[in-house]
């Protein structure tokens, strides 16, 4: 699906992540799997009930091993794969009640984490034919960032800054408080000469500051198509293009192709629809 690298967190993010949901889930205890036989084993298959693009299996996987470290899974796909509605995409063998406890923080990330990467999938497949890319951004699940931002990976788009830490985003109220783009770019080259900075600007006046100020990428915040046009002529590769602002499918096409490098997509983490999945157990 995805020709974008897909290396997952590190193991221990996604353990953390999945004791926090273990937590406010299971809590003391499952009451109702209680009531099945403490010795029970049982199989369960996994069905996606519509296209998607798969991303959250070693999460998915991580919720039953900590249950049931010996549980069987076998899956038919990976992350990054399309698969059909109507698919078996995992079959499952262990302990009964571990499979019931763990079952909806299972599906809770593959199907929140197969959604980021279905609509992911969705807006790359727009710009195709291009040499767009399309990042994600800052507009995540409050604890899943690093989660979300694989999704976004398995969909085919690419990462903007992961935080506050790794990159420096100039925008208007830091502009303000600086005084200006000019002195607000001095100010990042002296405190953080390593990272990458991009300022974000409202207009064709503030691009040429931001490209005098040497900024690496600039970010075209709600432009009109005639202005983006015209702002990837002013640049002309000085600095790389982003741009922001009323992306959605219906017209992140027409943003394409007005030549510039990135265009950013806040609902990519922010609008998700949770991808169709259904857990069906069968005793031994």
């Amino acid at each position: 699906m995805t020709s974008v690298q897909l290396v997952s967190p590190p193991s221990e993010l996604i353990q953390a992540d999945v004791e926090r949901a273990f937590a406010e889930d299971i809590g003391a205890g499952d009451a109702t799997a209680e009531l099945l036989p403490a010795n029970a084993t049982a199989s369960a298959a996994l069905t996606c009930r519509e296209e998607a693009v798969m991303a959250g299996i070693d999460w998915f996987n991580a919720c039953f091993r900590r249950l049931d470290p010996q549980v069987q899974i076998e899956w038919t796909v990976r992350d990054g794969d399309r698969v059909a509605a109507g698919s078996v995409i995992c079959r499952l063998r262990g302990k009964a009640r571990a499979l019931v406890t763990a079952e909806r923080s299972a599906l809770n990330f593959l199907q929140l984490l197969s959604g980021t990467a279905t609509a992911t999938a969705a807006h790359v497949a727009a710009v195709a034919g291009t040499e767009v890319r399309v990042l994600d951004t800052r507009k995540t699940v409050p604890g899943l960032r690093l989660a979300q931002k694989y999704a976004v990976r398995c969909g085919g788009g690419h990462n903007h800054r992961v935080g506050l830490y790794d990159a420096i985003l100039v925008k208007e109220n830091h502009i303000i408080a600086a005084g200006s783009i000019k002195a607000a770019a001095e100010a990042a080259r002296r405190l953080h000469p390593k990272l990458l900075l991009e300022i974000e600007v409202e207009n064709l006046d503030e691009l040429q500051q931001a490209l005098d100020a040497g900024a690496d990428r600039i970010m075209l915040d709600n432009f009109t198509l005639p202005l983006m046009r015209e702002a990837v002529s002013i640049a002309k590769g000085r600095a790389e293009l982003e741009i922001s602002g009323n992306v959605d499918l219906s017209t992140i096409g027409e943003y394409a192709s007005t030549g510039v490098d990135f265009i950013s997509v806040g609902a990519l983490t922010k609008h998700v629809r949770a991808v169709d999945l259904s857990l069906r157990l069968k005793l031994d």
